[in-house]
């Protein structure tokens, strides 16, 4: 109790100060270290760096840069070109253009904030010129963003991967159908808003103009073919498979498309290091404090307090999910997966559920939790882009953050909507 007390006092204390929330996770395994009488500062460098000195987190990096890439590099505009060019005359049509563009984009980049950016840069000027709300246009752009942790490639699935020792294969595979019905809710709540508000639609496209957007985004829609294809083909591992994403994407970028030039490559690569460095230092404060949670023996401590729920799976899932979604309005989706994966994992195995698709639930409400105020990650994306007030973004969020909520109760009560496909792509 003591422990877990510490714990939760020095992390929460040190984020209500303004402490960054790297720094907070190294005070509150060096307090721990103090309590267990434990402190050692070369065993905590050597945790510190252990962290980041993990070969799967290679991945991390690399699909950093290919969301860089294919935003500089012309092939993320391509994307919502073509989704336009098909569904842009339906009524509201911008709206599933933003859901279409949001589900290809998924399946290239894997970052919520590198596609929330994309979308709302082109997206949100053009829903402006039509006259959409733009409390619901901003809302509809957040939500679809956070499409892009679930359908693989997936960063928030490679460090949870790590972390929790889950196969990252299977947790790629076990976001592929409920990426798509994420996508789907999304189109039924849009429909909705188009219907009540009145929407305007754009012109049909001629069928000439959609194939000319269908070849022009041609090596664009290959990326997500090969990195999948692979994957399920056993060609590459999902760290190869980050590496093939961003090299693919250079090359389509400079030599085919011919939108980056040698010299924004700088700039590029200049954004994407900075962004790793802050995810692989965050992923070495996290191991201190795990080391230190594994050996104050929090987890077998946790899992006696839930003794009385091993029994019953579903509600053991309910009220992690929960517990989840109040951590998530408070803390960033790699913070979340780095401090309490080690923990909430073993609890799932010790309760009987499977740990790929507890590992797909936990980064499922972790992504609900970029659009859930105060923190809001995504949220503040759009804000910015759109020079928007955050009380806007929240308002049009909430339609869809209540149809993200809906979905999550079905997957609890039936985990076979998560783990059935799974089986089948396996």
């Amino acid at each position: 109790m003591v422990v877990t007390l510490i714990f939760l006092a020095v992390l929460i204390g040190g984020m209500v100060i303004g402490m960054p929330i790297a720094h907070a996770l190294v005070l509150t395994g060096v307090a721990l270290m103090w309590h267990l009488d434990f402190f050692d500062s070369q065993l905590l460098a050597q945790n510190l760096q252990a962290g980041f000195d993990n070969f799967p987190l290679l991945a991390v990096p690399f699909f950093i840069l290919a969301g860089e890439l294919m935003n500089a590099g012309g092939l993320s505009r391509r994307i919502i070109d073509l989704a336009r060019a098909f569904v842009g005359h339906i009524r509201g049509g911008l709206g599933y253009v933003a859901i279409g563009a949001a589900v290809l984009l998924a399946s290239m980049s894997g970052s919520a904030i590198a596609d929330t950016a994309a979308l709302a840069t082109i997206l949100l000027p053009m829903m402006r010129q039509q006259n959409y709300p733009p409390s619901y246009s901003a809302g509809l752009l957040a939500s679809g963003g956070i499409i892009a942790p679930i359908i693989p490639p997936s960063m928030p699935f490679v460090i949870y991967g790590v972390t929790t020792n889950t196969s990252i294969s299977k947790l790629f595979l076990a976001g592929v159908f409920p990426g798509l019905i994420m996508g789907l809710f999304l189109v039924f709540a849009w429909w909705w808003i188009a219907r009540k508000h009145q929407l305007p639609a754009m012109n049909r496209t001629a069928w000439p103009l959609r194939l000319k957007a269908l070849l022009h985004s041609f090596w664009a829609l290959m990326m997500p073919v090969i990195i999948l294809g692979g994957l399920k083909g056993g060609v590459f591992t999902p760290t190869e498979a980050a590496v093939v994403a961003a090299v693919y994407a250079l090359v389509v970028s400079m030599f085919v498309y011919r939108e980056l030039r040698w010299s924004d490559v700088y700039d590029v690569f200049l954004a994407a290091s900075k962004t790793t460095a802050v995810v692989m230092f965050l992923c070495g404060a996290a191991t201190v404090t795990a080391y230190m949670i594994t050996l104050a023996d929090l987890p077998n401590m946790l899992a006696d307090s839930f003794s009385g729920l091993m029994g019953n799976p579903v509600m053991f899932m309910a009220l992690m999910m929960l517990f989840l979604l109040v951590v998530g309005t408070a803390m960033d989706l790699t913070p979340t997966i780095l401090i309490f994966g080690p923990v909430c994992a073993p609890l799932a195995v010790k309760a009987g559920i499977d740990p790929v698709y507890f590992g797909f639930m936990f980064i499922y409400v972790g992504c609900i939790g970029l659009i859930t105020p105060p923190v809001g990650t995504v949220q503040n994306v759009v804000a910015g882009v759109g020079r928007l007030r955050m009380e806007t973004v929240i308002k049009g969020t909430n339609p869809f953050l209540a149809v993200y909520v809906v979905l999550m109760v079905l997957f609890v009560i039936f985990p076979s909507l998560v783990t059935a496909p799974l089986r089948w792509l396996h």
